[in-house]
């Protein structure tokens, strides 16, 4: 089991606002001065995928990650399972 200070934890969420777009927050890297924006903009959008992803290869998982909201929008139909199998490697338990 990883140590908090050894995982990110993030979500993947749709913006509620008129663009609609897929953005993600990775909430353990948040600072003071963005914390409180980014968080209220998480919470008021559609929730699609959340977890923790290692520390170590985190540059990595977050490519991955970058990778498929690319995808969702592009209008590309991605599955939360296709997202939860890419990010298997990166996982934190």
């Amino acid at each position: 089991m990883a140590f908090e200070s050894e995982k990110i934890m993030f979500e993947v969420y749709r913006e509620a606002d008129f663009g609609r777009k897929y953005c993600v927050v990775y909430f353990t890297e948040l600072t003071e001065h963005n914390k409180e924006a980014e968080i209220n903009a998480a919470m008021a959008g559609e929730h699609f995928y959340d977890g923790f992803i290692k520390n170590v290869c985190s540059n990595a998982a977050k490519q991955v990650i970058d990778n498929f909201l690319h995808r969702l929008n592009a209008g590309e139909a991605v599955s939360y399972e296709e997202l939860e199998s890419a990010l298997m490697p990166f996982v934190a338990v």
